[in-house]
C-alpha cells in the first residue's frame, strides 16, 4: 500500500486509463473532422450530375427545335399544323428555361447556378445563338398562331437562321458540357487529395499516440512488474527461510499435504518435470485417466491420450511453456478411447532453488466444447444456407436481365430494324421526276415514321419511363396504368387520395415504380383479374401504395421457400427493394378473393 491508501495496481489502472482515453478522443475526434470534410465537399456535388444531364439534354432539345422547325415548313395540313406547332411551343419552353436555369440556377430541377468564370464566359459567347433561335421560333409560333395556313415560304429566312445559330449552339454546347464535366472531375480530385490529406493526418496522430502514449504506458506496465516480480522473488525466500529456521517446519509440512490431498481429490491435479514424466498426478486425474502413482519414467502426453498425433501437441506445449506458463483448452483421449476436453494451466514451479516442476491445474469442459462444436456447426450451416439462397436469387436476377435483354433485342431487331430498313428503300426508290408517286410514297413514309417513334417510344418507356425521371413516381406510376389497360384490355385505375405529388430521391422512385409494375404484372398474368386498383395515401411520414386485384388469389406460404429456386422470386425481388429504400411490404391473399399487395415508405 502506498501512503496516500492507493494500491500500485490502483495507480497503474487510473494512470493507463486516462491514456486511453486520451488516445481514443483524438483519434475519434479526427475520424469526425474528416466526416465533416468530406460530407460537405460531397454535398457541394451533389448536383453536377443533374447539370451535366440537363447541359447534355440542351444539345437533344436544340436539334429537336430544328426538326419540329423544319417540319413546320413542310406540312400542309392545318390540323397537324397546328398539333405540331404546340409540341414545338413546348419544346421551345422548355429549351429556354433549361437554357437559364443552367447560367441562373433552378431549386426545382435542382441547378444551382453556381457556375465559375470560364462557364460564364461560355454562356455569354453561347448567348447570341441561342436568342437567335429563340426569337425565330418565337415568330414561327406567333405567325402559325395568328395564321395556321401560313405559306411555307414565308419560313425560309427564319428556318435559315434557325440552321446556321444551331450547328454554332451545338459546338458551343458540346464545349460547356466537357467543361462542367472537367469541373466536376476537378472537385473529384480534390476530394481526393483531401482524403489523403485526412489519412496522413491520421496516420500522424497514431504515430504520435504510439510514442507518446502507448510506449510510455507499456515502459510502465513493464516497470511495474518486474517489480512484482521481485516483490514475489524476496516472499519466496522469506518463506523457504522461514521454513527452515521455525520451529512450526512441520506444522506447515502437515497444512501443505492436507492441501494436496484436498487438491488431489477435488481438482485435476498433477506435477510433472521441465521434460514432461509425471511426478505426481492426484486421484481425481488418475482415476479419469487409469494411471497408477506408482508408474515410473511416465510421459505426461502418454497418460493424457492413447492417439499418437493428441500426444505430440501435448508434448510441444509442455516444451514450448516449461518456462512462461500457459493456459488454454486441450483434447485428450482416455485408455477406454473417451474423448475428453481439458481446460489446462501450466505454471512453473521452483520447490528449491536447484530444483524446478511444472503445476498442471485442469478442469474438464467436454459438454461446454460440445455445445461450442455444435454452435459452430449450426452456424456454419446456417451461413452456408444463406450464401446458397443468395446465389440462387442472384443467379435468378441474371437470367432475367438476360431475358429482359433478349426481348428488348427482338422487339428492336423485328420491329424497329425492320421498319428502319423499309424506311430506307423506300426513300432510295423515290424518283423526283414522278411527283404523283413522291407523294403516295412520302405518306407512306410519314406513316411509318410515326409507327417507328411508336416503337421507338414503346422500348423507352418499358426501359425507364420519361415521366419518372421528368415528373415523379405519381406521373409515372399514372401513365403506367394508363398504358398497361390499354395493352391488356384490364380495367386498371389508379386513385391518389391524398393527392400526394412529392419527388422522391432517384433509388426511391425507381424502386417503388419497379414494385408496383411488378405487382401490377403478377396480377394480370396469373391472378385472372379484370380489374386491378392502385391506391396512393400518405400522411407526414409515411407514403402508402396499394395494389388491389379481384383474382383467384393463392396461398401466400408457397412463396416464401425460394431455397431450391422453387418460384416466389419476384416476390423476392420486390422484397430485396424495398429494402434498399428502408421500406415494408405486405402480402394478403386468399383464394378465390384476390390479392393486396402493400408498400410503406418513411417519407423523413
Amino acid at each position: 500500500m502506498t501512503k496516500n491508501g492507493n494500491s500500485l495496481d490502483q495507480r497503474t489502472f487510473d494512470k493507463l486509463s486516462r491514456l486511453y482515453i486520451i488516445a481514443l478522443s483524438t483519434v475519434a475526434l479526427s475520424v469526425i473532422i474528416s466526416q465533416i470534410l468530406i460530407r460537405k465537399h460531397l454535398n457541394a456535388q451533389q448536383s453536377d450530375s443533374t447539370v451535366i444531364n440537363i447541359a447534355g439534354r440542351q444539345r437533344m432539345l436544340s436539334q429537336k427545335l430544328t426538326k419540329e422547325a423544319f417540319l413546320l415548313s413542310i406540312i400542309s395540313n392545318q390540323e397537324k399544323r397546328v398539333k405540331l406547332k404546340k409540341e414545338f411551343k413546348q419544346t421551345l419552353q422548355l429549351w429556354e428555361s433549361s437554357h437559364y436555369a443552367l447560367q441562373k440556377g433552378n431549386d426545382s430541377l435542382g441547378l444551382p447556378g453556381n457556375n465559375s468564370a470560364v462557364i460564364v464566359s461560355m454562356f455569354k459567347d453561347i448567348n447570341p445563338s441561342f436568342n437567335a433561335i429563340r426569337e425565330v421560333s418565337s415568330l414561327i409560333t406567333k405567325s402559325i398562331e395568328n395564321n395556321p395556313l401560313t405559306s411555307n415560304l414565308e419560313f425560309e429566312d427564319e428556318l435559315k437562321i434557325i440552321q446556321k445559330n444551331e450547328q454554332i449552339f451545338l459546338l458551343k454546347m458540346d464545349q460547356i458540357v466537357n467543361q462542367f464535366d472537367l469541373e466536376a472531375e476537378e472537385k473529384v480530385a480534390w476530394l481526393r487529395n483531401l482524403e489523403m490529406v485526412l489519412m496522413a493526418i491520421t496516420l500522424l496522430l497514431l504515430l504520435a499516440e504510439l510514442l507518446f502514449i502507448f510506449w510510455p504506458a507499456a515502459k510502465t506496465v513493464k516497470n511495474n512488474l518486474s517489480e512484482l516480480l521481485e516483490a514475489e522473488k524476496k516472499a519466496k525466500k522469506m518463506a523457504f527461510d522461514a521454513d527452515v529456521l521455525s520451529q512450526a517446519k512441520e506444522k506447515s509440512v502437515k497444512e501443505l499435504r492436507a492441501l494436496s490431498r484436498a487438491m488431489d481429490e477435488t481438482l485435476l491435479f498433477a506435477r510433472i518435470s521441465p521434460d514432461g514424466i509425471v511426478t505426481h498426478m492426484g486421484n481425481k486425474f488418475s482415476r479419469l485417466f487409469k494411471f497408477s502413482n506408482f508408474n515410473t519414467n511416465v510421459l505426461f502426453s502418454e497418460v493424457l491420450s492413447i492417439h499418437e498425433n493428441e500426444q505430440v501437441i501435448i508434448d510441444d506445449i509442455v516444451s514450448k511453456h516449461k518456462k512462461t506458463g500457459w493456459q488454454g483448452e486441450v483434447k485428450a483421449t482416455t485408455k477406454n478411447n473417451i474423448e475428453v476436453w481439458l481446460e489446462m494451466s501450466i505454471i512453473p514451479f521452483s520447490p528449491t532453488d536447484d530444483k524446478s516442476e511444472l503445476l498442471i491445474i485442469a478442469s474438464e469442459i467436454t459438454s461446454k466444447k460440445a455445445g461450442q462444436i455444435e454452435i459452430e456447426r449450426l452456424t456454419k450451416a446456417s451461413f452456408e444456407e444463406k450464401m446458397s439462397q443468395q446465389k440462387t436469387i442472384s443467379s435468378k436476377i441474371i437470367e432475367n436481365q438476360e431475358k429482359e435483354q433478349n426481348r428488348i433485342a427482338k422487339d428492336v431487331h423485328d420491329g424497329i430494324g425492320q421498319m428502319l430498313t423499309g424506311l430506307k428503300y423506300n426513300l432510295e426508290s423515290i424518283d423526283i421526276s414522278d411527283m404523283d408517286k413522291t407523294a403516295i410514297k412520302i405518306e407512306h413514309l410519314k406513316e411509318l415514321t410515326s409507327k417507328i417513334i411508336k416503337g421507338v417510344r414503346t422500348a423507352t418507356f418499358n426501359l425507364t419511363p420519361p415521366e419518372l425521371a421528368d415528373y415523379g413516381i405519381v406521373p409515372a406510376i399514372t401513365k403506367l396504368t394508363q398504358e398497361l389497360s390499354k395493352l391488356t384490355g384490364k380495367h386498371i385505375v389508379l386513385y391518389n387520395k391524398t393527392d400526394f405529388a412529392e419527388r422522391l430521391d432517384s433509388l426511391s422512385e425507381i424502386n417503388i415504380y419497379r414494385i408496383v409494375q411488378e405487382a401490377i404484372n403478377n396480377a394480370i398474368k396469373y391472378a385472372d383479374s379484370t380489374h386491378i386498383a392502385v391506391s396512393l395515401s400518405h400522411s407526414k411520414e409515411i407514403l402508402s401504395i396499394v395494389v388491389d386485384d379481384d383474382g383467384k388469389g393463392f396461398n401466400p406460404d408457397k412463396v416464401k421457400n425460394i431455397k431450391n429456386g422453387e418460384g416466389g422470386m419476384g416476390m423476392t425481388f420486390m422484397k430485396e427493394r424495398i429494402k434498399y429504400i428502408n421500406g415494408r411490404l405486405f402480402l394478403n391473399s386468399e383464394i378465390g378473393k384476390g390479392t393486396r399487395v402493400t408498400l410503406n415508405i418513411p417519407l423523413v
